[in-house]
């Protein structure tokens, strides 16, 4: 196995259990043999989820098209156990898959354990480090992306007043919030900025859209009109209650939530999403056990490598496609180094 050069990171996002087949609502398949393809785990909500699961099961379906790999697909319920978490990787890794992938920082430790078990397979794990010989350790810059996120919506509203919504109070989502706040300040002084949480510590805030539908209509009767909402499935409902009020904005997140099908209805109220190239990082991974040599240690997705990116779909960000440029360049080239917590 080829070393990858580790780097300081910090991720976080979600994760865990439900060993569930096609029969249960989930997509698996399967081949013969001892390495069957890829085992790849969600976070909570299912490859369903319009955003974060989503993008990692478009990496998968690329290697299932172009490499002709085979894959199972498990998902995860709200208020796993570790211990829930390593059947599930274990059963994989036992099955044969190779590699076996969690989707989420709560997969972070299990990961480390199970991999420890498993020697011969590699491991990758998306939005933490975990140390181990055989672990890919994919991490993003998801401030950079909030950054640009910000710019656009300081430019694009009218009350001088934006929102935020995170699923759950923690490090990785405060990246979010953190990026796009200071994107929104850097671009107007005067700009108000409100970020909510929808839950303090509990996963289920990447899995509630009643909760973001309701948090996203107190933030519109307040005269904001565009809300950046970082919380993987609940991140519809704020979607939902965005498209009900005339001339206001949704920003959405991870995947290009604009092209989501599930999303259609609601479209031409989603201003632009803060691509999370999560695809991008599964395929790598996969293609590099193909070839036969493993990616491993930590690979670091920057808005610099385009590992996360502003979607341009609809085109209504093009009348300000210069200015989010512009912003780009000056992250790229180390003028505007971007928070990753926020000031509070």
């Amino acid at each position: 196995m080829r070393r990858v050069t580790k780097i300081a990171a910090a991720g976080m996002a979600s994760a865990a259990l439900m060993l569930t087949t096609a029969a249960c609502g989930e997509s698996s398949t399967e081949s013969g043999g001892k390495e069957k393809g890829v085992g790849l785990a969600f976070d909570v909500g299912g490859r369903d989820d319009h955003s974060f699961n989503e993008s990692a099961a478009r990496g998968v379906d690329k290697a299932k098209d172009e490499l002709g790999v085979d894959a199972k697909l498990m998902t995860a319920k709200n208020n796993e156990t570790e211990a829930d978490r390593e059947q599930r990787l274990s059963s994989l890794a036992e099955a044969g898959y190779n590699p076996v992938i969690g989707v989420g920082f709560n997969y972070g430790k299990s990961i480390e354990k199970v991999a420890k078990q498993f020697p011969d397979t590699t491991f990758g794990v998306v939005d933490s480090v975990s140390e181990g010989k055989n672990i890919d350790s994919m991490v993003f810059s998801e401030h950079e992306g909030s950054y640009l996120a910000g710019v656009a919506a300081a430019l694009k509203s009218k009350t001088g007043k934006v929102g935020f919504i995170g699923g759950v109070n923690n490090a990785l989502i405060q990246k979010f919030e953190a990026g796009f706040v200071q994107g929104a300040q850097d671009t107007k002084k005067d700009i108000e900025v409100f970020p909510e949480y929808l839950y303090p510590n509990n996963d289920k805030g990447f899995n509630d859209p009643g909760a973001a539908k309701a948090k996203a209509k107190g933030m519109l009767d307040r005269g904001i009109d565009v809300i950046y909402t970082a919380a993987g499935q609940s991140g519809a409902g704020s979607i939902e209650a965005i498209a009900g009020k005339k001339d206001t904005w949704g920003i959405g997140v991870d995947s290009d939530q604009y092209q989501q099908p599930g999303l259609a209805k609601y479209k031409d109220s989603i201003l632009t999403s803060v691509v999370k190239n999560v695809d991008v990082a599964v395929f790598d991974l996969i293609k590099s056990v193909e070839d036969g040599k493993p990616l491993t240690g930590v690979n670091a997705y920057t808005l610099k490598k385009d590992g996360v990116s502003l979607a341009t779909s609809g085109g209504f960000i093009d009348d300000i496609q210069p200015k989010i440029d512009a912003a780009k360049e000056k992250i790229v080239s180390g003028e505007v180094k971007v928070d990753e917590q926020p000031k509070r």
